[in-house]
């Protein structure tokens, strides 16, 4: 694989899934059963369709934990699954079994549990991360009947999600450093840990540097997180060697950064409305394993109740050219799509089949009019419902506010204005909550600040449940102004820009009123690229992999850069990463990875944990 290529998660994952398939060309010939278990199958259905696992040979993927659970990977055209009867197994002791599980105790003791009723004649054995040598002696005791001809470990322990994000679908780890149940918190740490090693191992990368983000107050738990795992995967590369790879790119030392941060210093963006498409089908109506769910939406047909947006190669062309269009364009885009569409189902109408010549030429031409009409209906039906929800939600009135009060500092103007919304019949109550949460934040040590209290009654009266409204406490709890860092609304020094930054949004016009906001993230990843990030606020951690010394002034600028985010990232970050990615390509590069992908609801339910 090409150097850069081993910064494609997408690319990366599906070389690993296409070797292991094959038994890594040890099992290549003769029908197997691909065995996985509930992460893995995400893993591979978020890489390869149905038709490309069934081709090499896959007469059937069940889940080692649920043996009964048998069926393929998503299909291109959804999430249709293949079905086979139970007893399908009873008769595939001739087959070989080919094995992707995460390197878990309850995995190995699947595992122990199948060898010692083996049901295939041979077994290939390969691992997401790092199997601990205590699982593998386990593994070796109970092969009794020397079944397994294999065991490796291929690094594939999270989603690819877009080439350069990647998740671990992790969920509720806002509270994985202020939970207090240490066996809960432990397991949800371990996970982040281990993910992490795999996306290091799979980019084939060891940094040159890591650094993690450091809050307002040290003393406060959540501000340990970063820390705690930035100082972990400095001690498992440092002490194992399989993280021992050439250093960086272009020969040399060139440099790769790991940069650690917590969700925590910036609790708005998950907060906001989205207007790009990957983002917004996420806000609107989820996008969870690439899958979203029509079911229930005016005018959607059955076929298109359960439907794939996939970024991978061969999944949906449209999608991953248009994943980050935002919703003016993408209604363009997709009228052309229709049109091309009825301009070539035009040409192959029967009155244009005069021939032989001309049958044949539409039998060919069949199967791929059929996979486009699919897709032609598919993003109609999704645009269709959001345009639904944007006017039934009166979003573009609620995206407004949201980013003026995110942009813009106008404390009685902002606090008119949410009193009305709260008071109006049109605005959701979801929205509702939203601007209350978003208004506290900003005006947390405003005076006088009891109008948080007043913007809390109001909510209530507006029709959000008592125990929503306590969320506004709990996020103030979480990323309050003396938990977080500085960057989410600036300082002083920063009126200059904030002034050239209005200048240029009311220049450039109303399309730009639902785009004003930009990530606290993008301040970080500015100042990384320039060699400008402070080490009081991002220091680099105590015996940095090949660093002699803590201090960040004489790092050389790094080439490429793993960010991970603690606690999750959203679609909003991911698509100005893509952004900054396309406009510096040949200078830096940026990976982000983090704990999950929010969108507002998965946020605010995990703050109920807080």
């Amino acid at each position: 694989m090409d150097r850069t290529d081993q910064l494609n998660g997408i690319e990366s994952i599906r070389t690993y899934i296409e070797r292991l398939i094959t038994g890594d060309n040890r099992a290549a010939h003769g029908m197997k059963v691909l065995l996985l278990d509930s992460t893995t199958t995400q893993i591979v259905s978020c890489v390869s369709s149905q038709s490309e696992i069934l081709s090499r040979q896959v007469y059937l993927v069940c889940r080692l934990d649920d043996p009964t659970s048998q069926h393929g990977p998503s299909g291109r055209h959804g999430s249709h699954s293949l079905e086979f009867k139970e007893e399908s197994l009873g008769h595939a002791s001739h087959m070989k079994a080919v094995c992707f599980l995460r390197p878990t105790q309850a995995n190995v003791g699947q595992l122990i549990q199948e060898l010692s009723l083996p049901r295939f004649s041979e077994y290939h054995l390969f691992f997401s991360g790092i199997l601990p040598p205590s699982l593998l002696n386990l593994l070796a005791e109970s092969d009794e009947k020397e079944r397994v001809k294999q065991v490796q470990e291929f690094y594939a322990d999270f989603l690819p999600i877009n080439e350069d994000l990647w998740s671990l679908n992790c969920r509720n780890t806002l509270v994985m450093d202020t939970q207090d149940q240490p066996h809960h918190q432990t397991t949800l740490y371990q996970r982040n840990l281990t993910g992490l090693q795999s996306m290091l191992l799979a980019m084939k990368r060891r940094p040159y540097a890591i650094r993690y983000q450091k809050s307002s107050s040290d003393l406060q738990k959540s501000s340990k997180v970063a820390k705690k795992l930035a100082s972990d995967i400095n001690e498992c590369i440092s002490s194992d060697d399989i993280f021992h790879f050439r250093r960086g790119t272009g020969g040399g030392t060139g440099n790769f950064l790991l940069l650690i941060l917590d969700r925590l210093d910036d609790p708005v963006t998950p907060l906001l409305s989205q207007w790009t498409y990957q983002a917004m089908v996420h806000e609107l109506l989820g996008l969870n394993n690439n899958r979203v769910i029509l079911r229930g939406a005016p005018n959607v047909s059955k076929d298109l109740e359960e439907v794939v947006l996939s970024s991978a190669p061969g999944h949906d062309a449209f999608f991953a050219s248009h994943r980050n269009s935002n919703f003016g364009e993408l209604g363009e885009a997709i009228q052309k799509l229709l049109q091309d569409y009825q301009a070539r189902s035009k040409e192959h109408q029967a009155s244009n089949l005069r021939t032989i010549e001309d049958m044949q030429n539409f039998m060919d031409k069949y199967p791929e009019l059929r996979s486009q009409s699919h897709t032609v209906s598919k993003h109609v039906a999704i645009m269709g419902e959001l345009a639904r929800l944007v006017e039934v939600c009166s979003l573009m009135d609620v995206s407004a506010f949201e980013q003026d009060l995110a942009c813009n500092e106008d404390q009685a103007g902002h606090l008119r204005e949410l009193m009305s919304k709260l008071e109006s019949s049109s605005i959701k109550i979801p929205d509702k909550l939203r601007l209350g949460m978003l208004y506290a934040l900003r005006y947390e040590n405003a005076t006088p600040n009891s109008a948080i209290g007043a913007v809390k009654e109001a909510m209530k009266r507006g029709g959000v449940p008592p125990s929503n409204v306590a969320l506004v406490d709990a996020i103030l709890r979480y990323s309050g102004s003396s938990i977080r860092g500085p960057g989410l609304y600036g300082t002083s020094k920063d009126t200059a820009s904030k002034m050239i930054k209005s200048f240029m949004t009311s220049v450039q016009g109303v399309s730009n009123v639902y785009s004003q906001h930009s990530p606290v993230l993008m301040d970080t990843i500015e100042a990384v690229a320039k060699g400008k990030l402070k080490g009081e606020t991002h220091p680099l951690i105590s015996g940095s992999v090949g660093m002699t010394t803590t201090f960040v002034e004489n790092l050389p600028l790094p080439q490429e850069v793993l960010i991970f985010m603690v606690g999750g990232m959203t679609y909003e970050e991911s698509t100005k990463i893509n952004e900054f990615n396309q406009v510096n390509v040949g200078r830096i590069r940026i990976v982000l990875g983090g704990s999950t992908v929010h969108n507002s609801t998965s946020f605010l339910e995990e703050l109920k944990l807080v």
